[in-house]
């Protein structure tokens, strides 16, 4: 590669041999003007290794990436063209054999990550934590937890993760501690100490209810007062209105980008600040005591405004740093008031989470992102799936089949928007059944038998058939799903037809095709609503993409729109065949098709 020089990126198509045009899947070749021109590229097909320009010149021809159709095109808007993997760290993969997931583990998995195509891992909190929530309630936000590693771990893992061309997003849980931290314990000591105020203390409790149940204030004999919290007792919220309490949060902050993360996921935050006079919120029918309440002085505060702006000021300090924020019972109009050049790059809506598995359904989801983008500016995100409720697999598959979740795979790939995939649904996991002994949840150990918990979400991830799923060497922290014999990374590795490389298949698409990460989206007319049909457009680029949601098949007939144009399939659930003018689509049972036009 004559002229390549020093920090510059570059792309490459292969002229021959077994990868014959298939395009590099991570463009981030990097040059090295010193000694031994090595640098990191990774494939399609195969896990990434290490090879010399000399290895390379004769088989690859390469041109420099400034062009449009490179995902990181601008590196500030990587998240918006990128793929997001969550990782519930304690359940993917275990390290050292003591039954809980760590991050040497994560950093022994990195190779299978970068293979699949993400181009970002978000971790859920590896902080330390006496597990009343299973670390949602942080003893120390700028440390890692000795269950899961050391700093120094964690700076291994993030520079290996970037090696392959993959970004890190932490879990940030600011909203609240446990009342274990330091803070809190001085805070609870006395009402002169100084973080008496760091904390929401009342002589008299409101209203105001917990979202795990019962009142939302706890008594405290050493001040003869009661402090808030949302959630468990063992989870108290910070007082956000304390100038020194907003200043060490928002060093967390500072503290996790110096060591280079690429962004944060925020937890519940906009219930940060709470109202000052403590009013108390007014009745509406429900079913819980929680949902009894119209929760309008206990989240939605005006005051988070100004805190958005400048925690996007510290942000922008570091270019292509990105934030997502968990809304709170999320809204359309919520996401409106808390994205923006000066606010939250993103924030997440759950409407997916709660579809039939029905276009009409999942419609109307897309028609809401779609206009909060158009009017607003507000890119879109997707998600079908997280560590708070069930499984995608759970929800939708028939039995062990495998189809329905290629249909909505193939749909949070090809929409216009950022994909986010939480761990194993790539495979298919399903949740797992538990006892009422073996539940560990908190809200399941509580409710058992109206709300289980989400234990079920959160089992390990089912690596190979091998004893506990190749997941631990010892006894895992929850079991593992007795499927794991059948349903594993390393059997649908070698399955041609299976979920995990249909997955693999239509993220090489979306990163191969502008259209796919960044096009235009319209909805096309169908002759029936068992169908999805819509179109991505990005300069001559068009894409077609028909989901059938039903189990028998069905012929489509094709508007004038499309029919005008030939076209030739880039990935099918049923048949392939060349360039030519449609008038009609023939779609198999829960069929897939995939077409474009060059």
């Amino acid at each position: 590669m004559p002229g390549g020089q020093s920090g510059h990126r570059y792309r490459g198509r292969f002229l021959q041999g077994e990868y014959s045009h298939q395009m590099v899947s991570s463009l981030s070749v990097n040059c090295n003007t010193i000694g031994m021109r090595i640098f990191y590229l990774h494939f399609t097909k195969t896990s990434g290794h290490f090879i010399t320009l000399r290895q390379w010149y004769s088989p690859v021809y390469f041109c420099e990436t400034p062009s449009k159709d490179t995902p990181m095109t601008e590196p500030s808007l990587w998240w918006r063209e990128g793929i997001i993997y969550q990782i519930y760290p304690r359940s993917f993969s275990d390290s050292n054999g003591d039954g809980l997931g760590d991050l040497p583990g994560i950093l022994s998995r990195l190779d299978y990550l970068a293979d699949l195509g993400v181009d970002a891992i978000w971790l859920s909190p590896f902080y330390p934590t006496p597990d009343a929530d299973f670390g949602y309630d942080v003893s120390d936000h700028t440390d890692v937890d000795p269950r899961f590693g050391s700093l120094a771990d964690f700076d291994r893992l993030l520079d290996e993760a970037h090696a392959r061309g993959l970004r890190v997003i932490l879990d940030l849980v600011l909203n609240h501690t446990s009342d274990r931290h330091p803070w809190f314990l001085e805070s609870r000591s006395s009402r002169e100490n100084p973080r008496a105020d760091w904390y929401l203390w009342r002589d008299r409790p409101n209203n105001w209810q917990s979202v795990f149940g019962g009142r939302a204030w706890t008594y405290v004999p050493e001040r003869d007062q009661y402090y808030y919290h949302m959630f468990l007792p063992q989870q108290p919220d910070v007082n956000w209105r304390n100038p020194e309490v907003r200043r060490a949060q928002l060093d967390v902050v500072r503290f996790w980008l110096a060591r280079g993360v690429d962004g944060f996921r925020l937890d519940v935050f906009n219930v940060y600040f709470k109202d000052e006079a403590f009013r108390e919120n007014p009745f509406r029918p429900g079913l819980r005591a929680f949902d009894r309440q119209r929760h309008i002085y206990d989240a939605d505060r005006p005051e988070m405004i100004p805190l958005l702006r400048e925690l996007r000021a510290i942000l922008d300090e570091r270019p292509g740093r990105y934030a997502v924020g968990e809304t709170f019972l999320s809204t359309p109009e919520k996401i409106i008031r808390y994205c923006g050049p000066d606010r939250l790059h993103a924030a997440f809506h759950f409407r997916f989470l709660r579809s039939p598995f029905a276009p009409r359904a999942f419609r109307k989801a897309i028609e809401e992102w779609e206009r909060l983008y158009a009017e607003h500016g507000i890119w879109p995100n997707y998600v079908l799936g997280n560590h708070d409720v069930p499984r995608m697999a759970t929800r939708y598959a028939h039995g062990e089949d495998d189809a329905r979740l290629k249909v909505l795979m193939a749909l949070l790939l090809t929409l216009r928007g950022t994909p986010f995939l939480y761990y194993g649904e790539e495979i298919g996991m399903r949740d797992i059944r538990l006892r009422r002994s073996e539940i560990l949840d908190p809200p399941g150990r509580k409710y058992w038998p109206f709300y289980k918990g989400r234990d079920g979400c959160r089992s390990p991830m089912q690596w190979d058939d091998s004893p506990h799923a190749g997941f631990t060497t010892g006894t895992p922290w929850l079991p593992v799903h007795p499927n794991y014999t059948h349903r594993n990374v390393s059997s649908q590795q070698e399955n041609p037809a299976s979920l995990l490389n249909f997955t693999r298949q239509l993220i090489a698409l979306r990163k191969e095709y502008a259209a796919l990460r960044r096009g235009e989206f319209e909805f096309l007319p169908t002759p029936t609503r068992q169908v999805m049909l819509y179109r991505r457009r990005e300069g001559d680029e068009e894409i077609l993409i028909a989901l059938n949601f039903v189990a028998r098949p069905l012929r489509l007939s094709l508007p004038a729109s499309v029919t005008a144009r030939s076209w030739h399939t880039l990935l099918s659930t049923g048949t392939v065949f060349p360039s030519r003018p449609l008038t009609a689509l023939d779609l198999d049972s829960y069929g897939v098709h995939i077409l474009g036009t060059r």
